[in-house]
C-alpha cells in the first residue's frame, strides 16, 4: 500500500492487471488453524480475514492498512504489520525434484545472497550458488554466480510452482521455475 501513494513500486497502479500466470493466485489465510503465522487482528487492530491478492494472475488488491487505505482512498485489507499464512497456488504436480526433470538445463539456486532487489524499477540483481542442470539432472554445484532480470519479467516468467511446500513458513510456496534470467559468472 504505502508504495503505491508514494509511487515507488514497479507494480504502479496495478490493480486488474496480470502481474502472474493465470494459473497462479496468492491467497491470505490468517485463521489457519495449526500455522505459526495464524493472526486474528493486525496492528492497527483491525480483524483479519480472508483474502485474494492476486486471483488467477491478476492483482485483486494491495496490501494495506488503515493509514495506507486512506492515503489511496481504499479500504483496509487489514494488513498493517504485514500478511499472514500467505498461499501460492501449486501448478506443477511434484516438488523440486520432478521440476529439474521438468527443466531440462538451467540452474538450481538453493542460496541467495546481497540486497539487489529495487522495488521501485523492480531491477534484480543478487549473488547465488545451487546447482547447475543438464538433461533433467544436477551435475555440478556453483558458486559464485550472479543472476539478474526484472522482477516484472521474473513474475511473468514463472513457470512452475511445486506442491513441495513448507508449512512452517509464514508465505507458502512451492520449488517455483523461472522461464529466463540472465546468469553471470566464471565457469
Amino acid at each position: 500500500g504505502s508504495r503505491q501513494y508514494k509511487k515507488s513500486t514497479f507494480l504502479l497502479n496495478s490493480i486488474d492487471q496480470i502481474v502472474i500466470p493465470e494459473s497462479l493466485s496468492l491467497f491470505e489465510q490468517p485463521f489457519a488453524k495449526k500455522t505459526l503465522g495464524a493472526k486474528a487482528f493486525d496492528r492497527d487492530g483491525v480483524l483479519k480475514r480472508e483474502q485474494y491478492f492476486v486471483k488467477d494472475g491478476r492483482v485483486k488488491s494491495y496490501v494495506m492498512g488503515q493509514y495506507s487505505a486512506n492515503q489511496l482512498g481504499l479500504k483496509t485489507t487489514a494488513n498493517a504489520g504485514g500478511t499472514n499464512n500467505v498461499s501460492v497456488t501449486a501448478n506443477f504436480d511434484g516438488g523440486l525434484e520432478a521440476m529439474i526433470k521438468a527443466m531440462g538445463k538451467g540452474l538450481v539456486v538453493t542460496e541467495l545472497m546481497g540486497q539487489g532487489v529495487n522495488a521501485t524499477t523492480g531491477d534484480y540483481s543478487r549473488g547465488a550458488l545451487g546447482f547447475w542442470v543438464e538433461n533433467g539432472e544436477i551435475q555440478y554445484p556453483v558458486s559464485g554466480l550472479t543472476i539478474a532480470g526484472n522482477l516484472k519479467d521474473m513474475l511473468l516468467g514463472i513457470e512452475h510452482v511445486g506442491t513441495d511446500i513448507d508449512q512452517r513458513s509464514n508465505l507458502k510456496v512451492g520449488s517455483v521455475l523461472v522461464n529466463q534470467m540472465t546468469i553471470a559468472g566464471e565457469s
